[in-house]
C-alpha cells in the first residue's frame, strides 16, 4: 500500500466542517427558546460587517440511540458522535477517500495481515489523558472483548459486520473474528493484526464506530454492558463520553436537543463557534420552517420540492455527492417471483428514467447494479434491463403470470437520503407495472417500528421499496452487505454468490478486488435479485450566514471548521 505522508505541527490535516420521530409543538418551542438564548447572547467581533455568532445550531431528524458510537448503526447518532470522537482513518473533505486522522501513516505487510500505523504526537483525550498506542490497542480489545447483550446485532452491528466475530461469541451465528491482536510497539506506532485478509479493512475504519475513545472512563462509566444492562443506557452513553474530537458534550435534552462545547485542548484546528447544538425536529416541513425563521442554521434531508423555494428564499443548498443506491427488493420466497422471467419482466416494466425524473432530486444518477458508479468493482458493462413493456408483457405470458397480482411494501413517515419521498416513488414504480398487467397490493407502513420488521424481518412480503447509503467507500459495504448470505429480504440460497462474496473480501490487490466484484456484479444482475434503480442526491440547507460546511457523500461533516455570521 502507498504510504500517506506524515504531518508536523503545521501541517496536521484540518479536519471538515432516520426514523423520522416526531417532535411536539410544545418541545419545539421549549428547545428554540434555548437555542435562540445561546445564540442571542454569544458574538465575537461586536455586531460589524464581519462579525460571527458563538453558536451554531443544526435541525436533527430525532434524538441520537446513544452516545457511544460502538453501539450505534444511524446516522443521527453519528452527525453527533463524529464531533466528539475520531478514528485512527477519516476522509478527504467532500470525497470518499482515505486521509489521515489520528493516524499520520500507515503501512501494509504483504500478506495483508497486518497493519501499522503512525500517530499523531501529542494528542489528548478531552478530559486530558493521553492518546497512544497503548489506547488503540485498549479500543480493539473492548470491542473483541464485548458479550452478551453488548454483541446483539442492534446493539455491535458495524463490529460485528465487518470483523464478524469476537474473542467468546455468545451468539451461533457468528464466525471467527476478523480481529487476530494488536500490539503497542516500542517506537510508539501500533500493529493491528487479521485472521484473513480484508480489502476494505482501512476504509472500514473510517466508520464513526471504530473512533478512539477512552476506554477507563467507559469502564468507570459502566459503557461495556459488563453487568448484563444495556451500554446504550449507561452513564457512559448518556453523557460522559471522552473522545479527542473538537467538541465535547455539554447536555442532552431528550426530545429537544443535544449542546457541544467547544474542545480547548483540541490537537487539531480549533472549533470555530464556542457551541453546536443539534435540535430534534422530527418533521422535515418543521425543519424547512425552523431554517426560514431563523431557528435554526441549517439541516439535512431536504425535501426536493422544498429546494426551490428555499434557493429563492436566499438559502443555500448543498448537494451531498449521491453515495447510496435505491432498490426494487423482490423476495423470492414469495411464488412466482423466485421465477427469473418474472423478475425480468418486472425489471422490463420500470422505467428507471422516468421514476427519477418524476419523483428524484435534481443530479440523480440511474442505476444499473447494486452500488453507486465511484465505487471500485463497479462494471460499466454489467447486464441491463431495457424499459420494454412489450418485453415485460411477453415475458409474463412465458411464466404462466399474465394476471400477476403481488404486494408491494413501502414505508411512511420517513425521508431517506435515497428515498426522500417514498409514497411517490411507489406511485412512479406502481403504474409502471399496472400498465404491463402486474396488479399491486400495496402495503404502507411506518418506518418505525414496523417497516424494516417486516421486510428484512419476516418472509411475508412480495416486492418492496429500501435502499443503502454507504458507510464507506468499499465494494463489501454495498453488495457484500445485501448478497453475502441467504436473508429474509430477497428470499433465494446461491452458495456460489455467497462464496464468491465471501473470496473477494479477501483480495489483497485493488486489480484483483476490481475484477472479482465486477465479475460479482454481473452475476447478481444475471440473476435479478432485485432492480436497483438510482442514487439520489441528498440536499442540505443552511442560512445564508453560514460558512465552512462541506458535505461529505459518507456524511463525515465535522464542524470545527463552521461560522456563522452575527446577522444570520
Amino acid at each position: 500500500m502507498t504510504e500517506l505522508p506524515g504531518t508536523d505541527e503545521t501541517s496536521r490535516p484540518t479536519r471538515r466542517a432516520f426514523t423520522l420521530a416526531s417532535l411536539g409543538a410544545a418541545a419545539l418551542v421549549t428547545a428554540s427558546a434555548c437555542a435562540e438564548s445561546e445564540r442571542d447572547g454569544a458574538a465575537e467581533g461586536g455586531g460589524g460587517a464581519g462579525a460571527t455568532r458563538d453558536t451554531f445550531v443544526f435541525g436533527g431528524s430525532s434524538d441520537p440511540d446513544s452516545l457511544d458510537p460502538v453501539f450505534a448503526s444511524d446516522g443521527e447518532t453519528f452527525r453527533i458522535t463524529r464531533q466528539v470522537f475520531e478514528g485512527l482513518v477519516s476522509t478527504e473533505p467532500g470525497t470518499t477517500e482515505l486521509a489521515p486522522s489520528l493516524a499520520t501513516e500507515w503501512t501494509q505487510s504483504e500478506d495483508g495481515l497486518s497493519y501499522t500505523f503512525t500517530l499523531q504526537p501529542d494528542v489528548t483525550f478531552s478530559n486530558g489523558k493521553p492518546f497512544d498506542a497503548a489506547a488503540v490497542v485498549a479500543n480493539f480489545e473492548r470491542w473483541y472483548g464485548l458479550r452478551g447483550l453488548a454483541q446483539g446485532e442492534d446493539l455491535a452491528y458495524y463490529y460485528r459486520s465487518i470483523f464478524r466475530g469476537f474473542k467468546v461469541n455468545d451468539d451461533p451465528a457468528l464466525t471467527t473474528s476478523l480481529y487476530a491482536g494488536s500490539t503497542a510497539n516500542p517506537d510508539g506506532t501500533v500493529t493491528v493484526n487479521l485472521t484473513t485478509p480484508f480489502a476494505g479493512f482501512l476504509a472500514s475504519l473510517t466508520l464513526p464506530a471504530f473512533a478512539m475513545q477512552d476506554t477507563e472512563a467507559v469502564e468507570a462509566g459502566g459503557g461495556n454492558g459488563s453487568d448484563g444492562s444495556d451500554p446504550r443506557q449507561s452513564a457512559y452513553a448518556t453523557g460522559g463520553v471522552v473522545g479527542t474530537g473538537p467538541f465535547v458534550v455539554d447536555s442532552w435534552q431528550r426530545g429537544q436537543q443535544i449542546t457541544l462545547k467547544r474542545n480547548d485542548t483540541y490537537w487539531g484546528e480549533k472549533a470555530k463557534v464556542a457551541t453546536a447544538i443539534v435540535q430534534f425536529i422530527g418533521d422535515g416541513t418543521a425543519r424547512r420552517q425552523a431554517l426560514q425563521n431563523g431557528d435554526i442554521d441549517g439541516y439535512d434531508l431536504v425535501a426536493p420540492a422544498d429546494v426551490a423555494t428555499l434557493q429563492d428564499g436566499g438559502f443555500q443548498i448543498q448537494d451531498r455527492p449521491a453515495f447510496n443506491i435505491l432498490y426494487l427488493g423482490i423476495n423470492q420466497a414469495y411464488p412466482p417471483l423466485n421465477d427469473l422471467k418474472v423478475r425480468q419482466a418486472i425489471a422490463h416494466a420500470i422505467d428507471k428514467e422516468a421514476v427519477v425524473r418524476n419523483a428524484l432530486p435534481e443530479g440523480t444518477e440511474v442505476a444499473t447494479q447494486f452500488m453507486p458508479s465511484n465505487v471500485i468493482g463497479w462494471n460499466e458493462g454489467v447486464t441491463t434491463y431495457e424499459y420494454d413493456p412489450d418485453t415485460a408483457r411477453r415475458l409474463l405470458a412465458e411464466a404462466g403470470q399474465a394476471n400477476l397480482t403481488i404486494p408491494f411494501n413501502y414505508p411512511t413517515d420517513v425521508s431517506r437520503p435515497y428515498m426522500p419521498d417514498p409514497a411517490t416513488i411507489y406511485n412512479a414504480i406502481n403504474s409502471q407495472l399496472n400498465a404491463v398487467g402486474i396488479t399491486t397490493t400495496p402495503v404502507a407502513e411506518q418506518w418505525s417500528p414496523n417497516y424494516l420488521g417486516t421486510v428484512q424481518g419476516g418472509t411475508e412480503h412480495g416486492i418492496h421499496l429500501l435502499g443503502w447509503t454507504g458507510d464507506y467507500n468499499d465494494p463489501d459495504n454495498f453488495i457484500g452487505v445485501f448478497f453475502g448470505a441467504r436473508t429474509n429480504e430477497w428470499g433465494f440460497e446461491d452458495q456460489g454468490l455467497f462464496q464468491g462474496l465471501a473470496a473477494a473480501r479477501t483480495a489483497t490487490s485493488k486489480q484483483e478486488q476490481e475484477q472479482a466484484y465486477q465479475d460479482l456484479n454481473e452475476q447478481i444482475m444475471t440473476l435479478l435479485p432485485g432492480i436497483p434503480v438510482a442514487s439520489p442526491v441528498p440536499s442540505l440547507a443552511f442560512a445564508p450566514g453560514v460558512e465552512g460546511y462541506t458535505a461529505s457523500p459518507v456524511q463525515d461533516e465535522v464542524w470545527n471548521t463552521v461560522t456563522v455570521s452575527a446577522d444570520s
